[in-house]
């Protein structure tokens, strides 16, 4: 059994009252590992500790505070193997996957904003003969980082790196259900020498922990990944008291394909942008759109690979989809399943649970393709951030815009069309925060990341990120005559 602490001011500490949070690994369905129960007194420790050491880290020279965050992402990249598998563990996805993906995505976050805040500059604007404008931009105090359990460390840094790189100090609050990565980050924080308190975690239930981001006066702006109904709990908080929120929300993606696409490079990325890390990301493509004239074979070839993914033990080579991240929502996502049926869906292949040989505990299910529903039905509504799909024909551009634009979220699409001149019609008309076309979750850390209607507030990534963590002033100086 592993014990899992908060990182307070510098120091590593069980919750005040000493209770502790059952932390399982999904593959098996076992306890492995404790973490603390938190409540509003360690988290008002935590902002304490961060306001306390904001003067000295604001302070610091743009090169020193870089320095840091390079070390930890050197740190990062040192210690691939044992946070792979520790996410793996934690998580329930398959260990190439964290080996590959997520813990080298950590690393290039506190590299990325390492290098992005020395090149982070001001504006300036000439009133011609009268007097020159210019903008300061300054660290805002301590921040609220709140992270999902989807990606841990992978989304934990995308925050953490742009709010400590502009000179803020953090107040970070991991997923409850996934945060043994978090706690082995405070570790290789502390290893660096991190000055106290400039990065504090605090692990716990979110009622208890994470909405004394929102209401506490010494937090000046919170960064949040997660779900609608909890982003919307942030914003009713927050707003009131005047203070910075960026909410990254919820998705129901649409995957537009066309009959005159490169075949076999869609066939193959939808595979991957329907069950890659179980269908828990929240750029997954969930509902998919197939122009009819390659409808029936498109459907047919997606089926038999689905069949051919292997789902089983997280940290075989060959296990294509792991576990999926906690008993409730493994309940959650088989419910959806019978809703779908519920609304005249036909499972065209998975639709249960699997039993992997040794894993018989675990919480597995099949990659699942529903053909049937109707377009606005609550299956093609809502998010179910499982190994769900479904799959529907369509004629013409006119309708299949219409058919994507009507949702709830708008976080990402993705459109699949060798025609050049339709790919920039349709970009201008998808209501999307993100759309790929002709790949899939190809992201350059420079661009703006976030969606639209319940899938958000605001934007992160590049400059944005840096800008949300600042406050920006203007100084005008007159031209003396």
């Amino acid at each position: 059994m592993e014990t899992i602490q908060n990182y307070i001011g510098g120091t590593f500490r069980a919750a005040n009252s000493g209770d502790t949070i059952e932390v399982y690994n999904p593959a098996k369905g076992e306890v492995y590992a404790s973490a603390p129960d938190s409540d509003q007194s360690d988290m008002e420790a935590a902002i304490t500790a961060a306001a306390a050491a904001f003067p000295a880290w604001s302070a610091l020279s743009i090169d020193e505070r870089s320095g840091y965050l390079m070390k930890i992402s050197e740190r990062i990249t040192a210690q691939l193997d044992a946070l792979a598998l520790a996410e793996s563990i934690d998580n329930g996805k398959p260990l190439w996957l964290a080996t590959m993906v997520d813990i080298p995505r950590a690393a290039s976050n506190m590299k990325f904003f390492a290098n992005a805040i020395t090149q982070f500059a001001s504006e300036s604007h000439e009133m011609v003969g009268k007097a020159i404008n210019y903008t300061l931009r300054s660290p805002l105090g301590v921040v609220g980082c709140i992270s999902p359990w989807n990606l841990p460390l992978y989304l934990f840094t995308w925050k953490i790196a742009p709010a400590l790189a502009a000179g803020n100090t953090v107040v970070a609050k991991p997923s409850e259900v996934t945060p043994m990565t978090a706690y082995l980050l405070s570790k290789i924080a502390d290893e660096i020498g991190l000055p106290a308190g400039v990065f504090n975690i605090v692990h716990g239930l979110g009622h208890k922990t994470a909405a004394v981001l929102s209401s506490h006066e010494k937090v000046k702006a919170v960064s949040f990944t997660g779900s609608t109904r909890v982003g919307a709990e942030i914003a009713r908080t927050a707003a009131p008291l005047f203070k910075k929120y960026s909410l990254e929300m919820g998705g129901k993606n649409p995957n537009i394909i066309f009959d005159d696409c490169d075949y076999q490079k869609a066939l193959k990325t939808t595979i991957n942008s329907s069950f890659a890390n179980q269908g828990q990301i929240c750029l997954c493509g969930s509902k998919i759109f197939v122009q009819r004239g390659i409808y029936e074979r498109f459907k047919n070839d997606l089926v038999a690979l689905a069949e051919q993914r292997t789902v089983g033990d997280p940290l075989h080579a060959k296990t294509k989809m792991g576990a999926v991240v906690s008993k409730p929502h493994f309940d959650k996502v088989l419910g959806h399943i019978e809703i779908a049926k519920s609304e005249g869906g036909n499972i065209l292949c998975g639709g249960k649970a699997v039993q992997p040989k040794g894993f018989e505990n675990g919480w597995f299910i099949a990659p699942t393709i529903i053909e049937g529903l109707e377009p606005y039905c609550q299956t093609n509504r809502d998010e179910i951030f499982g190994p769900v799909v479904s799959i529907m024909p369509f004629d013409t551009e006119e309708e299949v815009i219409q058919l994507a634009n009507d949702n709830d979220y708008g976080l990402s699409m993705t459109l699949w069309t060798e025609n050049l001149s339709r790919a920039h019609r349709m970009a201008a008309q998808l209501e999307a925060g993100i759309l790929w076309v002709n790949t899939w979750l190809l992201r350059d850390l420079r661009t703006p990341f976030g969606g639209m209607k319940n899938s958000g507030v605001g934007r992160e990534g590049g400059f944005d990120a840096l800008k949300f963590f600042t406050e920006q002033k203007n100084v005008c100086i007159a031209y003396e005559k």
